[in-house]
């Protein structure tokens, strides 16, 4: 299981797990929640009325008095109110006295005038001098439906007399009850989309962070050329930057001693042929030598010269491109511009060889990068061309769009490439005879062509081709 699921699900699974158990709290606490502020207001009426009460229940009025009359009216008044958009037209209030005996002497509603209620908790307790409360159900029938009582003592002086109870159906409470839980419900399936998103932004920024780095040091353990994966603003200065440098720290390290091992090692190896060749000419020359002699060996001591000049500055180029992470400026290159004035520079050396040249490019084919390593890659192409085609030659040249990238490409009449060396032209310092003097290259050119190209996101190949026999080179670049 990839790390960001399992980031993923840890963090909902303690998310769900908390979320649950709030909103259990909630939702248990919402009913008993409102009963509760229910009875503490009724206890307020049951004093209240209590206290208007007892005058005329010490006057033995309290059936037919003034306090009986207002009750009674109670259940006909419309209040018109609106309580958290639920529209109130109806009092649900009961009052009911009992004597100190516990016998009903007053119903608002007229039920249990007469009625035995000493031994109801409202009742008992209240003349026993306790708080008096109960909720019972509004019928033997129906025991869903109960109904909130609350007492309160009539007093003359010290002694009670009576015991008013406010009672009110819970049910009333429904709709609000019923709101909360909704509005809890709904905010807290809010809360779990918000967190949703939460974590999958934690998740991918964490995953996308690791995933870039992986990425980067699989692609330096396969000797790719990569950049250091940039973190981001979201990721600032955290563990995964310090990551991220730490690695390219290392990168540069090994890269650095393994990039010189390599080079001291091959370069080593390929000076041994050109110094021992100008070291053997240099030693003839200390000796008597008739003159076309002497000149065939400085000759050689020249020619072995000028390779390793060529050898050396195509080592300093290749090394340039090959610790360039990336392209700094870039520019448009107008690829055949720029062919026309290589084959201009080249003029010399097409004629020496009494070379023709077919130039199919036409244009617009304009690419954005580094112009002089562009050039530098087009002119080794064209260099290998015109070395391997035979005198009378023709070389072609075109360029193409294929699939949102430039085509250009050169193709000679030579030889062609042997099977043994098509895995291997592109390995440093490995060349091919030319075919008229057999001498070999540094072995850097088409080397420093394939840097070139993966610097610029593109891609290099050189294949035979047949009708006529030849090869042909063919560098591809992003449009």
């Amino acid at each position: 299981m990839r790390i960001g699921l399992r980031l993923l699900l840890g963090f909902f699974l303690v998310l769900g797990l908390a979320l649950f158990v709030v909103l259990r709290i909630f939702l248990e606490e919402v009913k008993p929640g409102t009963r509760l502020a229910m009875e503490d207001s009724l206890v307020d009426t049951a004093y209240a009325l209590a206290q208007l009460a007892a005058p005329e229940m010490k006057a033995g009025t309290i059936a037919v008095g003034g306090f009986a009359k207002a009750m009674t009216a109670l259940p006909s008044q419309q209040p018109r109110a609106v309580i958290w958009e639920f529209q109130k037209n109806q009092i649900y209030t009961r009052i009911t006295i009992t004597d100190a005996r516990g016998l009903v002497v007053y119903d608002s509603q007229g039920k249990d005038i007469g009625k035995d209620h000493s031994r109801w908790n409202d009742v008992l307790k209240t003349l026993r001098g306790e708080y008096g409360a109960r909720s019972s159900a509004e019928s033997p029938a129906d025991t869903e439906r109960t109904v909130m009582h609350v007492a309160a003592p009539i007093r003359d002086g010290d002694r009670i007399i009576g015991v008013l109870t406010v009672s009110r159906p819970n049910q009333t409470l429904e709709p609000y009850i019923q709101r909360s839980r909704d509005r809890i419900l709904r905010w807290s399936w809010g809360l779990l989309g918000f967190s949703l998103v939460i974590g999958l932004l934690f998740t991918w920024w964490m995953a996308s962070s690791l995933s870039r780095l992986r990425a980067y040091a699989n692609a330096v353990a396969r000797g790719e050329r990569a950049e250091l994966p940039r973190m981001g603003r979201l990721s600032g200065n955290t563990e995964f930057t310090d990551l991220a440098q730490a690695v390219e720290r290392m990168r540069l390290k090994l890269e650095d001693k393994a990039y010189v091992e390599n080079y001291v090692h091959t370069l080593t190896h390929e000076l041994k042929s050109p110094l021992a060749g100008i070291r053997g000419a240099a030693e003839l020359l200390q000796e008597p030598l008739p003159e076309a002699e002497r000149e065939r060996f400085a000759a050689n001591i020249q020619r072995q010269t000028e390779r390793l000049q060529q050898l050396i500055d195509r080592l300093l180029a290749l090394a340039d491109v090959e610790q360039m992470r990336g392209l700094g400026a870039v520019d448009p290159v107008d690829l055949a511009v720029l062919t026309r004035e290589l084959l201009q520079a080249s003029e010399p050396r097409l004629r020496l060889k009494a070379l023709r040249v077919v130039n199919e490019q036409g244009q617009g084919g304009v690419v954005r990068g580094n112009r002089f390593l562009i050039a530098q890659a087009l002119q080794n192409l064209l260099d290998n061309a015109i070395d391997f085609s035979p005198p009378g030659g023709a070389l072609t040249l075109r360029l193409t769009h294929e699939d949102g990238s430039l085509m250009w490409s050169v193709r000679d009449q030579g030889p062609g490439i042997p099977d043994y060396a098509l895995n291997r032209i592109f390995d440093r310092f490995y060349s091919l005879p030319r075919s008229d003097t057999q001498d070999r290259s540094s072995g850097l050119g088409l080397c420093l062509v394939k840097e070139v190209s993966e610097l610029h996101g593109g891609e290099v190949r050189v294949e035979n081709v047949s009708d006529p026999t030849g090869c042909m080179a063919v560098l591809c670049l992003p449009h």
